[in-house]
């Protein structure tokens, strides 16, 4: 079918591949290569559809944001466009994430305004909810685990989402990875009656936001990234209990959701989301990574607390006693069970002032179950803690001292389902022939690294360091790879076909015989690589570049 995106056309739908409207004569084919074939959503301020990219082998799909402004004046149409400009270029900005759509394109036509994405196939955590019904506690903890990466780093971008709910949280079909989708764009309406005020009053007129999922401040059109945090804790109460907020009861001294009774969680974790929850933003999670230091080795806590105490008080073993916070230790007093490397983690973490805070800044955006998975199959020398050289107080500092990873640490971590590595030191490693699917790289250090055949499909190597690592044969279709440095590396036979190499430095990489099918890739990547007759080019033609 092709669809009309006339706003007044009388019968919008016509059959596939007619050039002209029916109904009212409008050229069918935007911008001469996308074709409309479905209405995806509609509302005042403009509509959501889903089209055709006629201009590309196979004719992907792809989604089509159309901003209709609400009145033509020559003012509104200039805070129109300006609006819409800064929209494109956030978009732009973070669609370098694997779990945010991609922006492909925006134009203007017919003083109409559109985006076009990346289309995302896949069933939101609405449909999942209402098909399957709610989470359990362990499942919520698993969603927090992948959206609170993501979401600190669209913070990190200085974006709000404004609208994070269970019907923009689509979970991939290819890879089963949520993604956020909906950045606001088409939602920021101009309005002509106080277009006259001033433009600030203009486009802040109309509070963005789904009440309910939106904390106060952000309907008083003053939200912070902490308003992210509260529509996250909101879009948990909907995964354990099935129920929106419209349906849920609220104390109306204090406009705080009343949930507690209509859930079966642990109190620790009902004490997370009581945070995330605060009505009040002063009290509330200032940020993502806070949320996720409070859930980080969370199970572990309780039944450790006295093991810690009973584990210090046992006789010295050979690799001699667990270390106090005032005790000096290296690898050879290190405690060798994983839970006593556990438990002497636990006590660094609560021990620790803030200036030691950024060592676990990187590591916070693991996951609580992958970071839990990861200390429990790391070295002991990984979680040894260090204190002043001439002893130290309760109140003196105390920090775990993160060591790299070896390849049996990652390998029996990805067979226990940890598949974020994200952020860490990896240089050197020999992973040869290693299964590494749909494992998480992004921005680690993988210069040298040895992955000759090794099966990375799908695997996010986004902002990675690979410079003169060794991935040849291996496999990386549908990798992610952008702005990653693959300067030196040697690719030859590897298949890239659909990989995403986008703004990725492949000066001097060997791409001798690779498969690079349906790869987004530049003339100017590839001509900075070696290439032979038998490479694949991303147009399927094989030889020289």
């Amino acid at each position: 079918m092709s669809y009309c995106l006339n706003p007044a056309c009388p019968n919008p739908e016509n059959l596939a591949n007619t050039e002209l409207c029916q109904a009212c004569g409008s050229k069918l084919l935007l911008r001469d290569r996308y074709r409309v074939v479905q209405a995806l959503g509609q509302g005042g301020f403009g509509a959501t559809f889903l089209a055709k990219d006629e201009s590309l082998p196979g004719s992907p799909y792809c989604v089509i944001k159309q901003l209709r402004p609400v009145a033509t004046s020559p003012h509104v149409m200039q805070m129109a466009r300006e609006l819409f400009q800064r929209e494109a270029k956030t978009l732009g900005k973070i669609g370098n994430h694997p779990q945010v759509p991609r922006l492909l394109d925006y134009f203007e036509a017919h003083q109409e305004f559109y985006l076009v994405q990346e289309y995302i196939s896949g069933s939101t955590l609405q449909q999942e909810v209402k098909r399957s019904g709610p989470f359990s506690e362990a499942g919520v903890k698993q969603f927090l685990s992948e959206v609170l990466p993501m979401l600190q780093y669209i913070h990190g971008q200085q974006v709000i989402h404004r609208d994070i709910k269970p019907a923009n949280l689509i979970r991939r079909s290819q890879d089963k990875k949520l993604v956020l989708i909906d950045f606001g764009a088409v939602k920021d309406q101009v309005n002509p009656v106080r277009a006259g005020a001033s433009e600030q009053t203009a486009l802040t007129a109309y509070a963005i936001g789904t009440p309910g999922y939106a904390p106060p401040e952000q309907m008083a059109m003053r939200p912070v990234y902490a308003s992210d945090i509260y529509a996250l804790g909101v879009t948990c109460l909907y995964l354990l209990t099935g129920r929106s907020p419209k349906d849920m009861d609220y104390d109306p001294a204090t406009g705080e959701v009343l949930w507690r009774e209509q859930v079966h969680i642990s109190d620790h974790f009902a004490e997370v989301l009581e945070k995330m929850l605060e009505v009040s933003v002063r009290h509330r999670y200032q940020n993502a990574v806070e949320v996720l230091r409070a859930l980080d080795l969370e199970p572990y806590l309780d039944s450790l607390a006295q093991g810690m105490v009973s584990q210090a008080n046992r006789p010295a073993r050979r690799n001699g006693p667990l270390p106090s916070s005032g005790e000096r230790s290296d690898g050879n007093t290190s405690p060798s069970s994983p839970s006593a490397r556990l438990a002497a983690a636990i006590r660094a973490r609560q021990n620790k002032a803030e200036n030691t805070m950024h060592h676990s800044e990187a590591t916070s955006l693991q996951s609580g179950s992958a970071r839990k998975r990861a200390m429990m199959t790391r070295p002991a020398s990984s979680t040894t803690t260090l204190a002043n050289s001439q002893g130290s107080t309760g109140n003196q500092a105390s920090a775990i001292v993160p060591t790299k990873f070896s390849v049996e640490d990652i390998i029996t971590s990805y067979s226990k389902g940890n598949r974020d590595f994200t952020c860490q030191d990896l240089s050197q490693l020999n992973f040869h022939k290693a299964d590494l699917s749909s494992a998480n790289f992004h921005q680690s250090k993988l210069q040298r690294v040895n992955l000759q055949g090794a099966n990375l499909f799908n695997a996010d190597f986004g902002r990675a360091s690979l410079s003169q690592a060794i991935l040849k044969n291996a496999n990386l279709a549908r990798a992610y790879l952008s702005y990653a440095d693959l300067a030196g590396a040697d690719l030859r036979g590897a298949n890239l076909s659909y990989a995403y190499l986008s703004n990725a430095n492949l000066r001097g990489a060997n791409l001798c015989g690779a498969d690079l099918t349906g790869a987004k890739i530049s003339d100017e990547q590839l001509a900075l690589a070696r290439t032979n007759w038998a490479t694949v080019h991303p147009n399927g033609k094989r030889g020289l570049w």
